[in-house]
């Protein structure tokens, strides 16, 4: 592969990492606008990210399968056909009013992109020096983190400009009053969704008409998925990914929520602090892709890690506005974690690189798990602060995750 090639490839590949970004990061609007539409408890509220995040599991290795069969470019053109489609679901899920449509649309969405995620995350990370693959993987993802700053303050500025009504003022309104608001606040999130479909189809035909290096594996291997078991970093990797990415959602996706029920704002207010925490997020992905020039990947996780515990502890002890400026403290420490843990998790393992990362993606099923729990427990308690102890179980195992691998090989994927 020339230098040219490899620059092009990774441009457009760090391009899909904003456009998941983005869509994920509608999901906090989401979930504070259909929450007020539908009447929603937390619980029922965070089955938006359930749908999201299951699919992860369910497509993970049928888009390994799609990678060892055709290759990384091809897979990344199914998969965001499969993205456009779950975008356009958006507008019949509103016409019939729904909330179980838009689940659906949710999880094809959410199909296309674990497509994509199984493919561009490995193919990252061999674009290049492999000494540097931690730092490439980290660089890409921070454009993750500029759509984590972008998607709530563009969404929220477009779905919640309109304050909601509250549970009681709808439950106050007529059957035909009632079925008017759940319409117009459904209909709401067509036209952005519209958009994002219309873009994801355009990129689909940048992809299909440009020349990508395709990365062969070292050796064919006809051992199957799970023989990438075999290294402990692919199985240490696997559960730390489960846990951390259950901490990332339920931090991300109820920090609208958390704002006015915790720190006692109004929603529309809390979008400007949602995406504060996505620019936090960004520039914590940039400043520890820097970092990382000069410390152990490894370690930076570790000191990040312990960092996020005790600011999650402050966050369900504390009270006002200091339990929301945690909550932004946790986006920006928390920011290389995915990265580092999935590069160091694919470190050597040669003909099983694309099944480690099918199974690495296929943890991110602990979006799906978590935020039902943290739900159910605020729900539960009557008080949202108490879920938060599950995103505190989700830090410390990450600490684990840094401590066993501290000693390990894995620490050459920095650059001295």
């Amino acid at each position: 592969m020339s230098k040219v090639n490899n620059t092009v490839a990774i441009i457009l590949i760090t391009s899909l990492f904003f456009f998941w970004g983005f869509i994920h990061n509608l999901d906090p609007i989401l979930i504070s606008h259909l929450r007020s539409a539908f009447s929603l408890t937390h619980l029922q509220a965070s089955l938006i990210d359930s749908a999201v995040f299951v699919a992860y599991f369910i497509m993970a290795i049928p888009g390994g399968m799609i990678l060892k069969k055709y290759g990384y470019k091809t897979g990344i053109l199914i998969g965001l056909v499969v993205f456009a489609i779950g975008c356009f679901l958006f507008v019949p899920a509103a016409n019939t009013m729904s909330y179980t449509f838009f689940l659906s649309a949710l999880f094809i969405l959410a199909c296309g992109i674990t497509i994509i995620e199984t493919a561009a995350n490995p193919y990252i990370t061999v674009l290049g020096d492999p000494s540097k693959a931690a730092q490439r993987l980290n660089f890409a993802q921070s454009f993750n983190g500029l759509a984590a700053f972008l998607a709530p303050w563009i969404g929220g500025y477009i779905i919640l400009a309109k304050p909601p009504l509250s549970h009681d003022q709808v439950a106050a309104l007529s059957a035909v009053d009632k079925l008017a608001y759940i319409q117009a606040e459904t209909a709401i999130v067509k036209g952005p969704y519209i958009v994002l479909g219309c873009v994801i189809l355009l990129a689909a035909v940048l992809f299909l008409f440009t020349k990508l290096p395709e990365v062969k594996d070292e050796e064919e291997s006809s051992t199957g998925f799970f023989h990438a078991f075999k290294h402990k970093n692919v199985v240490w990797a696997v559960i730390a990914q489960f846990f951390y990415i259950g901490a990332q959602i339920c931090v991300l996706s109820f920090m609208i929520v958390f704002a006015t029920e915790v720190a006692g704002i109004t929603a529309f207010e809390a979008k400007d602090y949602a995406a504060i925490a996505g620019l936090v997020y960004m520039v914590g992905r940039f400043f520890g892709t820097f970092l990382m020039r000069y410390i152990l990947p490894i370690k930076l996780l570790l000191v990040y890690a312990v960092i996020c515990c005790g600011l999650t502890l402050l966050s369900i002890l504390g009270t006002g506005m200091i339990t929301l400026y945690s909550m932004i403290g946790i986006a920006f420490f928390m920011s290389i974690m995915f990265p580092t843990i999935f590069a160091i998790g694919i470190q050597d393992t040669g003909a099983d690189t694309k099944s480690a990362s099918s199974l690495i993606i296929m943890a991110i099923v602990g979006g799906a798990i978590f935020p039902p729990i943290l739900g159910y427990i605020s729900d539960l308690t009557g008080n949202m602060q108490n879920g938060y102890y599950v995103v505190l179980l989700c830090f410390l195992v990450v600490v684990l995750f840094a401590i066993y691998n501290k000693k390990s090989s894995i620490n050459s994927t920095v650059s001295h």
